[in-house]
């Protein structure tokens, strides 16, 4: 190796060198290798002169051998050795043959007699495995430190004098505060911690548990409060064991601080319900008693034991104790029913006992084995209650009982119950014997017994209207009303009124339909002849009425059109002279004048018959002549089945009106409803709405039947539908209402049916129509 111009010190160095501990080096003052022995150049894998040819690109003279992530630290360390003149220490990781390993190098520079740098000299020393060994320490210092803060409770370390040293992280966020801030102004750490931390009831003697143990180098174990970072405080239960040296000398103490506040809490809460428990049991008025299997008695109530005068005793002996307590009559049932215990199965027992004024009170003792998960007995209890007044209560229930029942079959009518879905569960003994079948005697011909009972009992033509009555009372609440025909044990269909209410409990739901089934057969028969009978006496009534008005229309008329015929025979006479005598002829004519006269006359008379006057009008309620129509009809829409409903706005004003013809008017529409009947399924309807629109009452009578064929000839003169009908009621209703000033239209009602609507005015009185103009020729003047 070339190191310029060789002289002593230089060889004296280089030997220095060679002797040096580990792979000695030298530089020249701007950082050139001069040496580097032999060893090392073998174990690098390169020579001097090729770690200085790398310098082209201004980097130190050895960057290839140090790690990557370590140059720019080395590089900018040995730079400032080589500005300074400063030692140069470093521990990086350089690369041999065999891989990177760690080494510790340190350099020193060479000065001149005037302090001038002229080289550097240093060593490098392998401290690979040194270092792994270092690295791996650290590593699991920290994986401990990492397994003690995540460990999930409370770990501390405490001094051999007791002084905290050291707090795992759990229990630095519990605190919200590490042991380097406790205040020790005041004192020792020890005693900051216990005063800012544990409960000011628990301080004293915590403290002093914790004092012996200091003193005595024996284990701690303490339950105390310890305050959270939030002020709450929570039990917790400390344990501490001291760490001795090999020595045998106390080195410190290590603790660990477990949150019991849950268990805490949860064993006083049984504490307390224990206590309650057992203040229930003396405070209720029952025995109560539990024993093994093998016999021994585990636990009798304070009332039990009063009661026998008895203080805690063996099974045998209660149970023999017991028994002389019991009614003589009632001690074999009792022996027998306590083999049970035998069994392993649950039983009951009803007995007398004895009570201490001398008498007897029904008692009723229940008994139950408890099991463990393998369904062996483990314990028996045993509970007897006085139940004296229930039977009682049983008792006179049970006669009560009785005598409804009696007077329930005693009832001059058929009774009938069912459940919330209409299920028939009970039927009186009259209806029974009049379908002739009891009640599950149908089960099974259709999908329900309520559907198969229908199907049996109701005729058919009434079959559908019974079902969607009584499905809509059943989804909707309202009581069943109707009329039709049930078949009797015989086979004869008579008429009957079926009325069913829902029985509903205290909060209002149902919980059972409750019905009546009267027979009506004979009054429906009664009533059908009467309505015939006065059907046909309306029509005699009316064909004599029309009769004689038409025979006084045409002894009126007559007369006059005879005089009229003869006075224009003879004017076409006189007229019709040679020479024509007009004079004779329009004397002719002014008879045939006061004949038409005398004709209008008559025709006026007749109208007048269908107008009226203002003398009868009075101020009247509508809602009393809506009423009052409602109450005439009321039978009529029960037996057509028709559901009347009338809706009148409140508070409307008093109108004057002839109340008798008003009301004829609503009767007739309304009767014109019910005979429409209802176009489809379902059940007919019927309403009445009337309300106040500007300056009049609107009133409106609507149908759901058929509707109308037209509405606009409705109101024409013996106009009719009917096949017994005049065609006279929709004219007179018109005139009548529009003599009181009011109109009266009809409309078709969606999706069927028919709308009769008139209206009244707010006026007092309304004027009279103006009078017709006459459809004869006026005479001359």
């Amino acid at each position: 190796m070339d190191f310029g111009k060789p002289h002593s010190d230089a060889i004296a160095a280089a030997r220095t060198i060679e002797n040096l501990f580990g792979n000695g080096w030298a530089f020249d003052p701007e950082g050139n290798w001069i040496y580097l022995p032999i060893f090392a150049q073998s174990t690098l894998g390169v020579t001097p002169e090729e770690l200085n040819t790398s310098r082209s690109d201004g980097s130190i003279a050895w960057k290839r051998l140090l790690h990557p992530k370590e140059y720019d630290r080395v590089a900018a360390a040995w730079q400032h050795s080589l500005d300074t003149g400063e030692p140069f220490n470093s521990e990086f990781r350089i690369k041999r043959k065999t891989g990177f390993a760690w080494a510790r190098t340190a350099a020193r520079a060479s000065r001149s007699a005037d302090g001038k740098i002229t080289g550097w000299y240093g060593t490098s020393i392998d401290i690979d495995v040194h270092r792994k060994t270092v690295d791996a320490l650290r590593d699991r210092e920290q994986e401990l430190l990492e397994i003690v803060n995540f460990v999930p409770s409370n770990l501390w370390r405490l001094q051999p004098d007791g002084e905290p040293t050291f707090f795992n992280k759990p229990m630095v966020e519990f605190l919200g505060m590490d042991v380097g801030e406790l205040d020790s102004a005041d004192g020792t750490r020890l005693e900051a911690m216990i005063r800012l931390a544990v409960h000011p009831e628990d301080q004293e003697r915590f403290s002093a548990e914790l004092a012996q143990s200091l003193s005595s180098g024996q284990g701690f174990s303490s339950q105390y409060r310890l305050r959270r970072h939030d002020g709450v405080y929570r039990w917790m239960s400390s344990r501490a064991a001291a760490l001795h040296d090999r020595n045998g000398r106390l080195v410190q103490w290590n603790g660990l601080c477990l949150d019991i506040d849950d268990q805490v809490r949860v064993e006083e809460a049984l504490k307390r319900s224990e206590w309650h428990l057992q203040q229930l049991i003396d405070a209720l008025p029952v025995h109560v008693c539990s024993w093994t299997p093998e016999g021994e008695l585990l636990y009798v109530s304070r009332r039990y034991l009063d009661e026998l005068g008895l203080s805690t005793v063996n099974l045998s002996e209660f149970a023999k104790t017991a028994l002389e307590y019991v009614h003589p009559e009632d001690v074999g049932s009792v022996e027998a029913s306590l083999r049970g215990v035998e069994s392993g199965s649950a039983f009951s027992i009803r007995y007398r006992r004895k009570i201490p004024d001398g008498g007897y009170r029904w008692t009723d003792g229940r008994f139950e084995p408890l099991r463990d998960e393998a369904g062996h007995i483990t314990e028996w209890f045993g509970l007897s209650i006085d139940v004296d007044d229930e039977m009682v209560v049983q008792e006179a229930l049970r006669e009560n009982e009785r005598s409804l029942k009696e007077l329930v079959e005693t009832l001059p009518t058929m009774i009938y119950c069912a459940t919330t879905e209409g299920k028939p569960i009970y039927r009186s003994r009259k209806l029974q014997e009049f379908l002739g079948f009891g009640i599950e005697d149908k089960d099974g011909l259709r999908a329900s017994r309520l559907e198969g009972t229908l199907d049996a009992i109701i005729h058919p033509d009434d079959l559908d209207a019974v079902r969607q009555r009584y499905a809509y009372s059943l989804r909707t609440g309202e009581p069943y009303v109707m009329k039709h025909r049930l078949r009797r044990y015989d086979g004869e269909y008579r008429w009957v009124e079926t009325r069913t209410a829902a029985m509903r409990n205290t909060e209002g739901a149902i919980i059972q339909w409750n019905g009546v089934c009267v027979d009506i057969d004979d009054w429906v028969r009664d009533q059908e002849q009467l309505g015939l009978a006065q059907r046909n006496l309306a029509r005699a009534s009316q064909a004599a009425s029309l009769a004689e008005l038409t025979a006084s229309i045409a002894h009126e008329v007559g007369q006059p059109l005879a005089a009229v015929v003869s006075s224009s025979d003879a004017s076409h006479r006189w007229l019709s002279a040679d020479p024509p005598n007009v004079e004779r002829a329009l004397k002719a004519l002014e008879r045939v004048m006061r004949s038409a006269e005398t004709t209008m006359d008559v025709f006026n008379r007749v109208r007048a018959l269908f107008k009226h006057s203002n003398d009868a009008k009075q101020p009247s309620s509508i809602k009393e002549v809506v009423g009052l129509a409602r109450e005439l009809l009321t039978e009529d829409a029960i037996r057509r089945d028709v559901r009347l409903d009338v809706t009148i706005e409140p508070d409307l004003p008093s109108i004057a009106l002839d109340r008798v013809q008003i009301q004829q008017v609503l009767v007739n529409l309304m009767r014109n409803g019910l005979e429409a009947g209802y176009h489809g399924t379902g059940r007919a309807r019927l309403s009445i709405d009337a309300r106040r629109e500007g300056a009049v009452i609107k009133i409106a009578v609507r149908d759901n039947g058929p509707g109308l064929v037209s509405t606009d000839r409705v109101f024409e003169p013996f106009f009719t539908t009917k096949s017994d009908g005049m065609g006279m009621g929709l004219a007179i209703c018109k005139s009548i209402v529009e003599a009181h000033g009011g109109r009266l239209w009809a409309e078709a009602s969606e999706p069927t049916g028919a709308a009769f609507i008139f209206t009244l005015p707010l006026g007092t009185v309304a004027p009279e129509p103006e009078a017709e103009p006459s459809d004869l020729p006026q005479p001359a003047k």
